[in-house]
């Protein structure tokens, strides 16, 4: 969090009337507390709370608020032609930093401390001492530019001012003043270090405390207890697949850590790629890999993808290559707000021909369909899961095709609950709830969720109702797809799909949420009980029936 930095911004700028834009809106918590938020800090990130982001509805001096990194800077070209198109005298700053292209320039004082020595000793000789200093400071330009890029934004027609040391606010103010006076475009290349100040950050070699949870303040170490993450699984994972299969490379977009392509590039440095925060980039040059003979598992978060939809589609659908995407977060995912909802993507990719996307429901269906991915060389493929703990495991009865099923009942044949992963937990428990009410239900994982399964007509012929439960949006969702393969089958029959309302959603916890939109075990349970009522479905004696397990 850049401390001083915005310390600075505020000290030079008249914010709400000069526009600051965070291009990684984490990063403006400084700028909340500045602008009259630092008593809600307690609250933060939780349900009534402040969000973790830039804000409108929080701050007038909050503006943008997607808080997808990289487009900061078409934000402020825009505002900045529409103010000066309107002759309104006001400034646009944009904070740009964390993964972005400019983090491998780093600040070298080298050149400095090697012209000042020179000075020194050369102004001690007269006039031949001075004369040569001048000669010397001419070439100064061209010695900077060895290690600063003036060169190239001045030749884009945009002022370099830097590199200025970030962590020194005196410094920062004034560079930032002459930027501000500068009356055209300006590039603050400010270098920073992420942690700065904080021990336990600045010890954390691996990604200096970058989004951790409750945590304890005095030594940095985590309060949760440990327990198994998706993120480890698939991470675990794809490292054991690599070891027998030397094509399989992998791709983040300056989220290694963040995905698990960070445990592929400690054993593998040569097999995994930081292309940094460009998903776009990151898409197509795995595109690129898969043409020339290659395996890339591309590992992003589900709500970051959206922004790479075209080069899926163009890219790597069209040449039916096999790419594999690994989408960490998918689903509600809590805190961080709407902006990081990963709701979007199974509506988004369906329209994609040829792409097969799974969904596991628990580690060894997660690491089972990672393998069958990186095993199709006839397109690309999708591998979605939520963030936090893995549930327990929860093993199939028996397999219909590629359909798992997990609860039956062996008298009736009610209601058939189509389960998307991890909300086949949900479903087991809706059926052994539904069961003690003397109904039949029965729970399956389709696994593969797009395109849908075609076993799935013959189970749902068996049955009265079907019902699907997935955590994204409903419109263009599973539901949808099932509806429409039922369709083509000339099935016609009842069915209702739950889902994520096409809206958005406040900040809380993955609970709270899921609670609001309708979508625990007592929701579903609740509406699939009523559903059955409305078609006349009557139910045997209680007692008869029972919900099987494995």
């Amino acid at each position: 969090m850049p401390i001083e930095l915005t310390l600075a911004m505020h000290r030079v700028f008249d914010s709400p009337r000069d526009r600051f834009i965070f291009d990684t809106g984490h990063q403006s918590y400084v700028h909340k507390m500045l602008t009259g938020r630092q008593d809600g800090f307690d609250l933060l990130k939780q349900r009534g709370g402040l969000t973790g982001y830039p804000s409108r509805a929080e701050s007038q001096h909050d503006l943008v608020e997607n808080c997808h990194a990289s487009t900061a800077l078409s934000y402020a070209d825009g505002m900045a032609k529409a103010y000066a198109l309107r002759g309104e005298a006001r400034h646009v700053v944009a904070l740009v930093g964390d993964g972005a292209h400019l983090a491998s320039l780093r600040l070298n004082p080298g050149y400095e401390m090697v012209l000042e020595l020179t000075r020194e000793a050369l102004e001690k000789t007269p006039l031949v001492g001075r004369a040569l200093f001048d000669t010397l400071h001419a070439v100064k330009k061209g010695i900077k530019d060895a290690v600063a890029p003036q060169a190239m934004f001045e030749d884009l027609g945009i002022k370099y001012v830097g590199p200025v040391d970030g962590h020194d606010v005196a410094a920062l103010e004034s560079a930032l003043t002459r930027a501000k006076g500068h009356g055209a475009p300006v590039i603050v290349h400010a270098v920073t270090r992420k942690g700065y100040g904080y021990a336990p950050a600045e010890q954390d070699e691996a990604d200096r405390l970058h989004s951790p949870g409750a945590f304890d303040p005095a030594t940095g170490k985590p309060l949760a207890a440990h327990s198994l993450k998706w993120t480890s699984v698939f991470g675990d994972e794809l490292v054991a697949i690599a070891g027998v299969r030397p094509d399989v490379v992998g791709i983040t977009a300056a989220m290694a850590e963040s995905t698990g392509i960070d445990r592929l590039a400690t054993a593998y440095p040569d097999r995994a790629f930081d292309v940094g925060i460009a998903e776009q980039h990151a898409t197509t040059s795995a595109a690129g890999l898969a043409l020339a003979g290659l395996h890339p598992v591309v590992a992003i978060y589900a709500t970051f993808l959206n922004r790479a939809f075209d080069q899926v589609l163009l890219d790597v659908a069209l040449h039916k290559l096999p790419v594999t995407f690994v989408l960490d977060r998918a689903g509600i995912t809590g805190p961080d707000g709407p902006s990081h909802y990963g709701i979007w993507d199974m509506s988004i990719l369906g329209v994609v021909p040829g792409l097969r996307v799974a969904a596991p429901r628990d580690a060894e269906t997660l690491r089972t369909a990672l393998r069958e991915a990186v095993a199709i060389h006839d397109g690309p493929t999708v591998v979605r899961f939520p963030t936090g703990s893995v549930p327990a495991a929860l093993p199939a009865l028996r397999r219909v095709g590629g359909i798992d099923v997990l609860a039956e009942t062996a008298e009736r044949k009610d209601v058939l609950l189509v389960t998307v992963g991890p909300f086949a937990h949900v479903g087991v428990q809706v059926a052994a709830e539904l069961a003690k009410r003397g109904f039949g239900v029965t729970v399956v994982d389709p696994r593969w969720v797009r395109p849908a399964p075609v076993e799935l007509v013959g189970l749902a012929g068996a049955h009265k109702l079907v019902v699907t439960i997935e955590d994204g949006v409903r419109d263009g969702g599973i539901g949808d797809a099932v509806a429409k393969l039922l369709r083509d089958h000339e099935l016609d029959m009842p069915l209702r799909d739950l889902g994520v309302p096409a809206r958005w959603i406040d900040h809380g916890t993955r609970a709270e949420i899921l609670a609001e939109i309708g979508l625990t075990a007592a929701d579903v349970t609740k509406d699939v009980h009523s559903w059955i009522r409305a078609l006349s479905v009557l139910p045997a004696e209680p007692g008869l029936s029972s919900v099987s397990r494995g």
